[in-house]
């Protein structure tokens, strides 16, 4: 074993009607423009996402993450500090019928999830106790949740993040899952295996720990990383115990 912001308010990600889906997906097959107008909003502290358009009311807006109205976002029009209108390539049908066919998989089990995580676990030399600690505290192991802030899915990726480690469709556990866990692999090795600041840039960016030269002093980010932690160690111990507990048994044969 090598070593040993996002999280926020969650809320539940609309699913939609299956069939309003599947119109939708006909519609495409007839008229699939080479790309689609989006905006990329930047919020003063930081954080960045993609949304596909934006409504205001009164002194807040209204992020919508997609062509729906159930999966959005609202913030502070204070808070807003750039909008640059984009231009993103128009997904193929394909990964559209692929993304339905995640988003409309609700049948994640613990086991399922386990596997997931040490299988991603395995890849980056991570415990897959950290990991399923990660996705605790970021989700709650709900692989549709979506953060205040837009960070979406079982280990709260943020759109940009998401991007830039090649995961398409946040929503889906698995891409969910490899990403975050390579992103906190990353983060281990920036910070030379502190578990401590890996979490801390995870929670509120490698921006932020550095610029504090440490864990910031955000109550939330100090709160999540003791979080994590302490769950951490607590898996952990109860998997050496039950470890020791089935060599002494087979032992006493």
């Amino acid at each position: 074993m090598r070593r040993m912001r996002k999280s926020s308010q969650v809320f539940y990600a609309g699913l939609g009607h299956p069939c309003f889906a599947v119109l939708l997906l006909v519609a495409a097959l007839f008229w699939v423009p080479a790309c689609r107008a989006a905006e990329h909003i930047t919020l003063k502290n930081g954080f960045d996402m993609i949304c596909d358009h934006r409504q205001a009311d009164g002194d807040h807006v209204r992020l919508y993450l997609d062509a729906g109205s159930t999966n959005f976002m609202d913030v502070s029009a204070a808070d807003i500090a750039q909008v640059e209108h984009v231009d993103l390539p128009q997904p193929t049908i394909s990964r559209q019928l692929e993304s339905i066919a995640h988003i409309n998989d609700t049948k994640l089990t613990p086991q399922a999830m386990r596997e997931m995580l040490a299988t991603a676990g395995k890849e980056h030399d991570l415990d897959v106790d950290l990991l399923a600690s990660v996705v605790r505290a970021e989700s709650g192991g709900n692989p549709h949740a979506v953060s205040r802030a837009g960070a979406q899915g079982l280990m709260q990726l943020m759109p940009k993040t998401a991007a830039d480690l090649g995961v398409d469709n946040s929503f889906a556990a698995r891409e969910n899952i490899n990403g975050g866990t390579a992103y906190l692999d990353a983060l281990l090795k920036k910070y030379h295996d502190s578990l401590a600041l890996a979490l801390a840039a995870y929670n509120a960016g490698p921006a932020a720990v550095d610029r504090w030269h440490g864990i910031p002093p955000y109550r939330e980010t100090r709160a999540y990383v003791a979080r994590v932690i302490h769950e951490f160690n607590r898996r952990y111990a109860e998997r050496m115990a039950e470890q020791k507990q089935v060599a002494k048994l087979g032992g006493g044969r």
